[in-house]
């Protein structure tokens, strides 16, 4: 495989996942100038291509280990849970936290608004 095909695949896929490159260098901790430098074909550390296809289920040619639907809500879930404990966080400040069934209710509820509700667009901002 050519780089040219592997950078092919990696842009087919952020499409699919309609993920910005701004978010792409935020989630991948990648530099906005390394990123792309990638993207233009220029070399790259393997770590950084190896950053790029993990946040997008992908291997090193491009090839899909994590379906969208289940990288879609892996992501959905990380971003209910960090919703959930900054809302557990405050309520366990004031003394009036939640029990785990109720913080299990709240995760789902995110995670249907992340992947269908009003907030899907937002679920792979960073």
């Amino acid at each position: 495989m050519t780089r040219a095909e592997l950078i092919n695949k990696i842009k087919h896929r952020k499409k699919e996942l309609n993920i910005t490159m701004e978010n792409l260098a935020k989630l991948s901790d990648i530099g906005m100038r390394t990123l792309n430098r990638f993207f233009a074909g220029d070399d790259v550390k393997l770590s950084t291509v190896e950053k790029i296809t993990n946040i997008l289920g992908l291997d090193f040619a491009g090839n899909e280990i994590i379906s969208l639907n289940k990288l879609k809500a892996k992501r959905a879930k990380e971003k209910a849970i960090f919703m959930v404990s900054l809302v557990q966080s405050t309520s366990a400040l004031e003394m009036q936290g939640l029990e785990k069934s109720s913080i299990d209710k709240m995760i789902y509820k995110f995670e249907q608004e992340f992947l269908s509700g009003q907030y899907k667009d937002r679920l792979w901002v960073a």
